[in-house]
Formats: structure tokens, C-alpha cells, sequence
């Protein structure tokens, strides 16, 4: 096997096209989880059952069925009940609902962890519920749960080839289309799994700034 850099060059405006509609995707993607997870974790807060009990059911249902599935049930079951969006789209929500059943998880784990001594200096100053948790609760328990909703970040750049089975050309699916017009898989491949090592370890090095400087 001989490496040819002449399919490396070749394949470079497809990489680059790809790389942008996988960070867009992974962008995308965490903004709806991180904001829905805390949608859900909100509602998972409130006093009222009949609140509690749907919304434990559809995150515990999410969370328990593989992505793949979920994915091909909003591309091709959805369409046919007349609820229909673009590949990418689709692709965003899929990720974005799966993981924001995963966010649900430590967000809660953060509010938890706010010491209970914020709570009752709260009720002292009979701030009203709204203030306590915009002002007081949640400003504590995001700066405790930005890392691991950092390394979910990362799980879901890995995700995003998954994109490929609903034809969305992210970057596997760019190398994917040149290997097939190309007749080379190998340069293709190869950069994409480079591209996802460097992207992968360049976020990890972020995330660990970030934690050392919220810790400080």
C-alpha cells in the first residue's frame, strides 16, 4: 500500500466542506442539549406529579434507546405523519434529545451538590422561587457541572458520523462519497480519523482551562 499525497490534496475542499456541517451539527447539537436538559431538570424539580411522572418516562425512554434509532424513527416515521425537516436537522434534534437526557443528569447532580445552607439562606431572605434559582441555586451548580457537560461535548463530536445513514455529509460522509468516486479510502479515511484525534484532544485541553480557571 502506498500512500498518495496528490488524494490527500484532492480530497482537502471535501474535508473542509465537511468539517463545517460537523461543527455545526456538534454546535447545534449541545446547544438543544444543554438548553433542554435543563428544561427537564427544571420540570423533574417541580412539586406537581402529574409534571414529574411524563417527563421522567420520556427522558428514561430516550435515554434507553440507542441513538441510531431514534435517529431513523425522526427521519423516516416522522415524514410519514407529515412532520418532515431537512437531513441536518434532523440529525441536530436526534442528538440534541438523546443527550439532553444525559445533561438532565448532571445538571441535577449540580443542584444536588449546592449546599443546603444556600437553600435556607434563601428561604431566610424570603427571595421569591424564580430569584432563588436564577440568582442563587443554578449560578452554583453550572460552574460545578461544566466539565462533564464538556466531555459530553466531545461524545457527541464522535456521534456525528452517524449522520452519514441519514445522508448528511458531514466528514465521514465527504470521505465516504470521494472514496466512492476515487476509488481511495485510504487518504480519506485516514484524515478524518486525524481530524477527529486533534479536534477531540484540542477540546479536552479547553475544557481543562476552563475547569482550573472556574475552580480558581
Amino acid at each position: 500500500m502506498t500512500w498518495d499525497w496528490n488524494a490527500v490534496s484532492d480530497f482537502l475542499p471535501h474535508f473542509w466542506d465537511g468539517l463545517l456541517v460537523t461543527l455545526e451539527a456538534l454546535a447545534l447539537g449541545s446547544l438543544l442539549s444543554f438548553s433542554l436538559g435543563l428544561v427537564w431538570t427544571l420540570l423533574m424539580w417541580t412539586p406537581t406529579r402529574w409534571v414529574r411522572w411524563p417527563v421522567g418516562v420520556v427522558t428514561e425512554f430516550v435515554r434507553n434507546t440507542p441513538l441510531l434509532v431514534q435517529l431513523f424513527f425522526l427521519f423516516y416515521v416522522l415524514p410519514e405523519w407529515g412532520v418532515a425537516f431537512s437531513a441536518l436537522t434532523t440529525g441536530v434534534v436526534a442528538i440534541g434529545l438523546h443527550y439532553s437526557t444525559y445533561t438532565m443528569q448532571v445538571y441535577r447532580a449540580g443542584i444536588d451538590a449546592v449546599p443546603a445552607g444556600q437553600w435556607e439562606a434563601a428561604t431566610a431572605l424570603n427571595l421569591p422561587v424564580r430569584r432563588t434559582w436564577t440568582a442563587v441555586i443554578l449560578p452554583q451548580a453550572i460552574r460545578r457541572v461544566v466539565p462533564p457537560l464538556g466531555n459530553y461535548v466531545i461524545s457527541m463530536l464522535k456521534d456525528t458520523p452517524i449522520l452519514l445513514t441519514i445522508t448528511v455529509l458531514e466528514l465521514l460522509g465527504q470521505a465516504r462519497l470521494f472514496s466512492q468516486q476515487h476509488f481511495q479510502f485510504t487518504e480519506p479515511v485516514t484524515v478524518i480519523g486525524v481530524a477527529f484525534i486533534v479536534i477531540s484532544y484540542l477540546a479536552s485541553l479547553l475544557l481543562r482551562t476552563l475547569e482550573r480557571r472556574l475552580v480558581r
